[in-house]
Parts: C-alpha cells; sequence; structure tokens
C-alpha cells in the first residue's frame, strides 16, 4: 500500500498540518494539505501546503522567503492530522505567521477576551510584495 493511501483525508481531501519548530517545540502554525502537498513536501524536504483560499498548493515561503525545512514528517494515531516538525528560514528568530510574528498562535485568552503577547517581527507590509 501507498503511505499516502493511508492518510485519512477529509471530504475535500485535506488533511491539517501543524508545523513545530524543531529546535523550541514552539508550534508555528497550522496550514492544510493535500495529497500532492503531502507528496511535495516529502520529496523536497520544506513544507508544502494547500491554499483552500487560493485552491492552489503553497510552498512556504515562495513569496516571503521564510522557508521551512522539513526535518521530519509525523502522522498522529488516527491518520488525520500531519505533524511536521521545521526549521523556520528567513528572519531570526523564523518567521511563520503571515503578520510577520513567529507563530500564529500569538494571542492568549484573558479576562474575557483575547491578549496579543507576542510582538510583530517584520511588518508584513514589506514581507510580501
Amino acid at each position: 500500500m501507498n503511505w499516502l493511501d493511508e492518510i485519512k483525508w477529509d471530504s475535500q481531501g485535506l488533511i491539517p498540518a501543524i508545523a513545530q519548530e524543531q529546535g523550541t517545540g514552539d508550534v508555528l502554525m497550522l496550514a492544510w494539505m493535500n495529497r500532492e502537498a503531502l507528496k511535495k513536501t516529502a520529496e523536497l524536504g520544506r513544507a508544502v501546503y494547500f491554499s483552500r483560499s487560493r485552491d492552489k498548493l503553497w510552498i512556504k515561503g515562495e513569496e516571503s522567503g521564510h522557508v521551512q525545512t522539513v526535518h521530519e514528517i509525523r502522522v498522529d494515531c488516527d491518520k488525520d492530522v500531519i505533524l511536521l516538525k521545521v526549521t523556520q528560514a528567513g528572519h531570526s528568530p523564523g518567521i511563520a505567521c503571515h503578520t510577520g510574528r513567529h507563530s500564529c498562535f500569538f494571542s492568549v485568552y484573558e479576562n474575557g477576551g483575547w491578549k496579543v503577547v507576542d510582538p510583530v517581527l517584520k511588518d508584513p507590509q514589506t514581507i510580501y510584495k
């Protein structure tokens, strides 16, 4: 059996993919992969996702330069979530979020609302052309 056939794709042929920084263990982002994105990620050794809003493959860093080098691809026990252990390039510390932050998980629930706790490392207007 092909390793991709073992994945439990959702009704749209997608699987959620969590990017975790290898060195720190920080959860950087969650994105989606289709079969082609997961296959290309394994082949290239860099993160390739599927953009639901643009309905196309998205090579992480193709516009921003914030490439994710993939060291390990894991699947959870139900084979319905992918975990990528990555090194985030392009800035130090690495920027994974389109808001210019290290992680997409930069808000914390506190006292009945969301509080932004992580700084913008680079203005997104200067990242995307």
